[in-house]
């Protein structure tokens, strides 16, 4: 069985017809799924929608947020609940085409572990795109992972990849990179996308910013997530070294006659990098202490959203 995991905020108009596709998709592909729908604290009558078609098709079922969480925190909370042995993701605007579904499953069936759309001609406005490509450049420099589109919300997964991967803030867009990491087969599969019909596109030059800050928590996660005084205490050396070598310098001076040193800008210089290093050093001693202490709990994190109400579900 396939689970598919729409999150929805403020899709109202798009919530039946995009419905009405997924039915037609499966039912030509012979495929069975259960479809869960997340409205992640819309101000229309997405609910509403979500409601109705839970009471119309067995298969939907809804959970709905009671504010805006964001995006990660609603694929969290579906993940968290499916049970097809292949997990589908897309957006809820109707430019992901469910059509490309049963591709992204041939994906799966062939041994990859996540399949990671590609919109090589996207219908979007150039403030979108533009920030879009140089942030997936940046991503492929400093990951190596060689994808063209890592935000595409249009996603295959195998359901050991959402039980594994945990996201919170805004790192649903480095899911790529974070089940790389834990060294599942990733590959892309070139889709469709469409014009949008409906509303107004949540994305843009605004969130360049944010999404830099999150690509740099995700390296030091992958990277030094489990031993963060690998990270911490390299840096707290290098600085507590030249402090040290700072300091014998002018111990050095002052033995030859060379004084006074008091007066040196080096003895400032040593004295901050002594006290840097030997901060930074502690800092990551007690970072090992929390990660072998909570780190197995809850996988890491708490659960980051609150759910209001729950419809569909078995």
């Amino acid at each position: 069985m396939i689970s598919i995991v729409i999150p929805v905020h403020n899709e109202e108009q798009s919530l039946t017809a995009l419905h009405n596709e997924i039915d037609a998709v499966l039912r030509r592909a012979g495929l069975e799924a259960e479809m869960i729908i997340v409205d992640d604290g819309s101000g229309d009558g997405s609910w509403n929608e979500v409601a109705k078609l839970a009471r119309q098709d067995a298969r939907v079922q809804g959970i709905r947020f009671r504010r805006n969480f964001g995006k990660a925190a609603a694929l969290s909370a579906a993940f968290a609940c499916v049970r097809g042995e292949f997990v589908v993701t897309l957006d809820a605007d109707l430019q992901d085409n469910p059509s490309e579904i049963p591709r992204l499953i041939q994906q799966l069936d062939a041994g990859f572990d996540l399949v990671n759309g590609w919109k090589r001609r996207r219908f979007d406005p150039w403030h979108k795109v533009i920030p879009s490509r140089i942030f997936n450049w940046m991503i492929r420099l400093a990951s190596g992972l060689n994808l063209h589109d890592h935000n595409c919300g249009l996603k295959g997964y195998r359901v050991e990849v959402v039980r594994e991967i945990r996201i919170y803030g805004e790192l649903h867009r480095f899911i790529t990179l974070l089940a790389h990491a834990r060294g599942f087969k990733v590959t892309e599969l070139e889709v469709q996308h469409r014009p949008r019909l409906y509303g107004k596109s949540k994305y843009g030059v605004g969130r360049f910013v944010k999404g830099l800050l999150d690509l740099l928590t995700v390296r030091v996660v992958t990277l030094f997530g489990e031993r963060p005084l690998h990270f911490l205490g390299v840096a707290g050396l290098f600085a507590f070294a030249a402090g040290f070598l700072g300091l014998a310098y002018l111990a050095w001076l002052w033995m030859m006659g060379h004084r006074p040193i008091g007066n040196r800008p080096v003895l400032i210089y040593s004295v901050v990098s002594l006290l840097l290093g030997a901060q930074m050093m502690t800092a990551g001693i007690l970072a090992e202490l929390i990660v072998s202490r909570l780190g197995g709990e809850n996988g890491g994190f708490a659960q980051s959203y609150s759910i209001a109400e729950r419809i569909g579900f078995r």
